[in-house]
């Protein structure tokens, strides 16, 4: 894989209940939502451990396999554009992302543009 390896750990606070933020996660027709522009291919349902997927952005894709599914962690690992793992814990009020990979991507740069997105999302008021 060409690029540089690259980690980043965000920690932000929320307005939402941990079980909002599950939903957000681990709920594919929600997780769509809230992460524009990224596209995604083979995604339905709630995420569960061994689950794959694709996303998109633009020319760029990522591969996705589940790796953990727990009450407040997911934990994915990631393949083509980015060579890693994205890991996502999360409680009552916050929401932690940690990325590490090998990539020619601005991780933190997506990283911090996604979790401000979820956080703009969670923040809209039922039904939106």
């Amino acid at each position: 894989m060409l690029g540089n390896f690259q980690q980043s750990n965000l920690r932000i606070e929320v307005n939402a209940p941990e079980h909002k933020i599950r939903d957000s996660l681990l709920e594919s027709d929600l997780l769509k939502q809230w992460m524009w522009p990224q596209s995604f291919a083979s995604l339905s349902g709630r995420l569960n451990q061994g689950n794959t997927f694709v996303s998109s952005l633009g020319l760029v894709e990522i591969e996705h396999r589940v790796e953990r599914v727990e009450d407040n962690c997911l934990r994915l690992l990631l393949s083509k554009g980015i060579d890693g793992y994205h890991e996502w814990h999360w409680g009552d009020g916050w929401l932690q992302s940690r990325l590490e990979g090998v990539s020619l991507l601005p991780l933190n740069l997506g990283q911090t543009f996604s979790l401000f997105r979820l956080r703009q999302y969670l923040s809209l008021p039922e039904g939106n």
